[in-house]
């Protein structure tokens, strides 16, 4: 049985003009759908990734796994205890106003728990003294170990994980990817890795799963992935990583922009900005089969 379950999960944002202004224009009601059918599992221990550009989806389905959305189609199942979140801004996510004992003993309080918040931050490569001081005085990277000390602070199963790098200089980022992965190892967690930086991804996912525009286009364990990406968008974001290795390889920055969410192309959503469309593509939208929602591949033709 799967960790984490999600079955045809949608979500829509109303955002409609105020009522009023409806009325007196004669404007009918406007829905978003951020998240679009959308169907995965995540096993125990893994770390599944999502990426995609800004706007894809990806941030909305870890706050509909979490509970901060509800779904308005689809199912979500939940098989562990108990899961946590990491959020992508460390200076937002804390409470400057508490020390932080407080804040990582907040959902021990919660869930009517104890545990020692000085073997916590010891965790997570801090000082036990560290928990009688304020958040601005940490930086960026001791920001975002205190948030993780405080997510493991419930003892969760399953750990989402919003970006939790990319606020970060990249010297630090390498060093909280080397420490998520320590504690997976120690622990037994399991993951539900948000990002948009492929070089993060490729070293710290299992699985990645590909989201345009709401949709998931294409899933594969890492490996495959990047040594053999199916889908045409998949291949455009990780001919855009940069090379390195310095192989010599060209890169070749992501053509084109996303469609507007409030009205997408008909048929795949991709096909504007895809080389391989055709007219199939612009009518008819692709069923996900095989790991990958693509026609082109479907048909053979790449």
């Amino acid at each position: 049985m799967p960790l984490l379950k999600l079955d045809s999960v949608s979500r829509d944002f109303d955002v409609s003009r105020p009522w009023l202004n409806r009325v007196i224009e004669h404007e009918p009601r406007r829905l978003l759908r951020a998240v679009d059918r959308v169907s995965f599992e995540v096993t125990k221990g893994e770390t599944l990734a999502l990426v995609g550009e800004s706007g894809c989806g990806k941030s909305t389905v870890a706050r509909l796994i979490v509970g901060l959305h509800a779904p308005s189609e689809g199912r979500l199942e939940f098989h562990g205890r108990r899961m946590q979140m990491i959020f992508q801004d460390p200076y937002a996510s804390l409470n400057p106003r508490w020390r932080v004992r407080r804040i990582i003993e907040e959902p021990m309080m919660f869930l009517d728990q104890k545990r020692d918040v000085g073997e916590l931050l010891r965790q997570v490569g801090l000082s036990p003294d560290d928990a009688e001081r304020y958040p601005h005085e940490f930086s960026g990277g001791q920001r975002q170990r205190i948030s993780i000390a405080r997510a493991l602070a419930g003892e969760p199963d399953l750990l989402i994980c919003d970006e939790p790098t990319s606020a970060l200089d990249v010297s630090v980022q390498a060093q909280i990817l080397n420490l998520m992965a320590e504690l997976q190892e120690r622990l037994g967690l399991t993951y539900v890795f948000i990002s948009h930086n492929l070089a993060v991804v490729s070293l710290i996912a299992d699985r990645v799963g590909v989201m345009y525009l709401g949709r998931l286009v294409e899933i594969a364990s890492a490996k495959d992935l990047f040594s053999r990406p199916r889908h045409p968008y998949t291949r455009m974001l990780i001919d855009a990583v940069p090379d390195l290795e310095m192989s010599g390889k060209s890169r070749t920055p992501v053509a084109g922009e996303v469609p507007n969410p409030l009205s997408p192309p008909p048929g795949c959503a991709f096909h504007p900005r895809c080389p391989h469309a055709n007219e199939r593509c612009r009518v008819e939208a692709p069923k996900f089969l095989n790991g990958v929602a693509c026609h082109a591949v479907e048909e053979r033709r790449i």
